[in-house]
């Protein structure tokens, strides 16, 4: 089975400066603040629309004024209530959860309804303006986006926004898929910083689905953009014969088959987390973890300063779970410790728990259950279309365990042959391949040094 958690609320905490409020902390950032009346209202309102069978326990009210023991007792149990209500498969992504939340978020912020112009990033750097409303949800977003671009209907689902965060050094840090509970002018606002984008970025994994955006030809150029964007990221590796190749490929106006070439190169489709630290296979190991193919691939900097390379299928995940722990909250900030940690299969009859410490945690729970959903859709032959473009809209059904399927060793030694590129693009339109280089950046461990050799047993091969 696998645990499911969206966009955590990860704190529930009280905000003495307004009154008595709670603070509703969302991967550590504050989301709204609202008063138990708020909260209480949306209880009844759960309650009425689901059944008191249905919707958790909520604090009762008190007659008399509540001793500091108290509140510290109705906030821990409002913080429980809130999470149990999200992380529920269908009071979580209920509109009237969504809605309310988005409602709190907008009175917070203290943003009025009325229109603004929103930037969109595209994977090469163009910015899209659209005009939307202050109050427009994440999928309203996406519709401006799409009419804009003049991507078809049919084809919007298979792309998403998401919240990044651009470094000094060009890095590209992913924060979080925007959710259907959040407002995206009034999240890229609160955070008052220029360092923070909205991206449009393809929302699937398995890269048989490219055929049918690089059928249309707005989609043919968005994904040939992000193809290019990747490889000048360093997230796509290459080797010298295979960036003559694609310079080759791009000077022939070739799209398509420059996606071909790519979509056979290593990491293809990957998104590349901020190195952070790991458990396995020693404790306090630096590592940079890649999201990809139904797996999570481990660039491990051991101790002794040895690097391993090795990846963790999803399909051998039996369950993974995110958790915080929060420090210092002082008015919105808040310092948030976050974990994602699996259960992994390591052999036949051996799991092991495995622990990633990262602010990145839920981003990378995000991306382990989208490879589920896509993986469960294609078992019982569904439309992939339907799920993408209903993805935000309600959870799909799934199944309480998963067969187990064999993956190769979990540390291997990487090729030694493959050189990274920088510097692609220029334009959604045309972009050229400036150079290579052997490694992205002085802080990547995943450069051409990888050695040793760290491989588990195997199991039999089964069907997902």
């Amino acid at each position: 089975y696998f645990f499911n958690f969206p966009e955590c609320i990860t704190k529930v905490s009280l905000c003495y400066s307004c009154g008595l409020a709670y603070n509703i902390h969302v991967n550590g950032v504050l989301h709204c603040r609202v008063r138990y009346s708020q909260l209480l209202g949306l209880h009844e309102q759960i309650k009425k629309e689901y059944g008191s069978n249905v919707v958790p326990a909520f604090p009762p009210k008190k007659i008399f004024t509540l001793t500091p023991a108290e509140v510290e007792q109705r906030r821990e149990q409002l913080e429980k209530y809130m999470q149990a209500v999200r992380q529920d498969p269908l009071l979580g992504t209920s509109e009237m959860f969504n809605s309310f939340l988005r409602k709190a978020q907008q009175e917070t912020q203290q943003i009025p309804t009325e229109e603004v112009a929103l930037d969109i990033c595209l994977s090469n750097g163009q910015k899209v303006t659209v005009n939307i409303l202050t109050s427009d949800q994440t999928e309203d977003v996406l519709d401006a986006v799409a009419t804009k671009l003049d991507l078809p209907d049919d084809l919007v689902g298979y792309f998403s926004l998401f919240l990044v965060r651009e470094g000094v050094d060009e890095g590209l840090t992913f924060v979080r898929k925007l959710q259907e509970f959040e407002l995206p002018y009034v999240s890229i606002t609160s955070l008052r910083s220029s360092e923070f984008h909205i991206l449009l970025r393809k929302s699937y994994w398995d890269m048989a689905y490219d055929g049918d955006v690089m059928d249309n030809r707005v989609g043919l150029n968005l994904l040939y953009a992000q193809t290019v964007s990747d490889i000048e990221r360093g997230w796509i590796l290459v080797n010298k014969d295979q960036h003559r190749q694609l310079k080759s490929l791009q000077e022939k106006g070739s799209k398509k088959e420059f996606i071909h070439l790519g979509q056979t190169l290593k990491y293809y489709g990957y998104i590349k987390f901020d190195p952070c630290i790991t458990d396995f296979p020693e404790k306090g190991c630096q590592v940079i973890v890649s999201a990809g193919n139904n797996e999570l691939n481990f660039h491990v900097k051991l101790p002794n300063e040895q690097i391993k390379e090795g990846s963790f299928k999803v399909t051998r995940m039996r369950c993974w779970r995110v958790t915080s722990s929060v420090s210092g909250i002082v008015a919105s900030k808040c310092d948030v410790k976050l974990e994602l940690a699996f259960e992994y299969l390591m052999s036949k009859d051996r799991l092991q728990w495995v622990t990633i410490t990262s602010q990145q945690a839920i981003m990378m729970s995000i991306c382990l259950q989208s490879m589920v959903d896509e993986l469960m859709v294609k078992k019982s032959g569904g439309s992939i279309k339907k799920m993408l473009r209903k993805r935000h809209n309600g959870s799909i059904h799934r199944s309480d365990s998963q067969q187990a399927v064999k993956s190769p060793p979990l540390l291997d030694s990487p090729d030694p042959n493959r050189e990274q590129i920088v510097k692609l693009s220029t334009k959604l339109s045309s972009v050229s391949l400036r150079g290579i280089s052997a490694s992205n950046s002085a802080n990547d461990i995943s450069g051409n040094d990888f050695h040793g050799n760290y491989a588990f047993e195997g199991i039999g091969d089964d069907d997902l």
